[in-house]
């Protein structure tokens, strides 16, 4: 269990990583300054998908991290 439970928190870590990466493509160089903030618009269709799993995964990520840290203790 001990050796489970870190393997799984890395393979979560990367797909996590994978699809923030993905997500922030769109989002083009201008975000950083504060262009696009000023325009809302609405997830739709596969960017819908993305940022739920995203969200989906990071819930996962910290389950895993605290059953990891609750497994190190005596």
């Amino acid at each position: 269990m001990r050796t489970l439970l870190p393997a799984i928190q890395i393979v979560i870590s990367v797909i996590l990583i994978a699809v923030v990466l993905v997500q922030s493509r769109g989002s083009g160089f201008g975000g950083a300054f504060g262009t696009q903030g000023a325009i809302f618009r609405t997830r739709r269709g596969i960017e819908l998908y993305l940022f739920r799993g995203t969200v989906v995964l990071a819930a996962i990520f910290i389950a895993v991290s605290l059953l990891s840290a609750r497994a190190a203790l005596p």
